[in-house]
């Protein structure tokens, strides 16, 4: 297995959550990273879905050594080199194209891509991906889709995101091929936005004890 294969593999056994984050003002983002911390969160996905994206992730990974940042929502072999220059440990994909991997893998940059179908499970799997993101996780059939593809690809481990709560993640996690999942429940807009990092740290405990 490629190191930074393997490197994904360990990211996403260190919590039972990763926090879907989009960080519309870089102010926000040191505190916010800090609260994660606080409540037991340490792998943060920061998606590159706003401008203050990639100073947000520079941000956090020099002022909050311990968390482990990575850059969601990339698409294009260009994102991947933006978010390793900010200093991402990893990043997170809502597809899985044969060159976002192959550019992944050349660059050493432990990526978790996201597959839908059968079809994208053997293609990243081919690629050398057995960690991945099952996206978007309710829409394509949630717990019933990971019980059926545990059948065919056994050695799959996956981060089911995209419409889970707080309820319905236990029932996520107990399954045996799901390692963690994806949510942006940790990180409401609300909660930035009013600068209560007390209770984003309140939903963070919360997560890390689903499982």
């Amino acid at each position: 297995m490629h190191p930074s294969h393997y490197a994904v593999e360990k990211i996403l056994s260190s919590g039972p959550v990763i926090p879907v984050i989009v960080i519309e003002d870089v102010a926000y983002a040191v505190p916010l990273a800090r609260a994660l911390i606080a409540g037991g969160v340490r792998v943060l996905e920061v998606t590159l879905r706003t401008p203050a994206a990639i100073d947000s992730i520079r941000a956090i990974v020099d002022a909050v050594p311990e968390a482990l940042v990575g850059a969601g929502t990339l698409i294009n072999d260009a994102d991947i080199r933006r978010a390793q220059a900010a200093g991402a440990s990893f990043g997170v994909s809502p597809g899985a194209t044969p060159s976002l991997l192959a550019a992944a893998t050349e660059l050493s940059f432990p990526m978790l891509p996201g597959v839908m179908t059968p079809s994208d499970v053997i293609a990243a799997i081919h690629a050398g991906y057995t960690a991945l993101k099952l996206f978007p996780a309710a829409q394509a059939g949630g717990i019933g889709m990971l019980k059926a593809l545990n059948g065919p690809f056994p050695q799959v481990r996956f981060c089911p995101t995209g419409g889970i709560s707080p309820t319905s993640a236990t029932d996520f996690l107990a399954l045996p091929n799901v390692a963690c999942v994806g949510g942006s429940w940790l990180t409401p807009a609300d909660l930035i936005e009013a600068r209560d990092w007390a209770g984003i740290t309140r939903l963070a405990q919360q997560a890390s004890q689903l499982r």
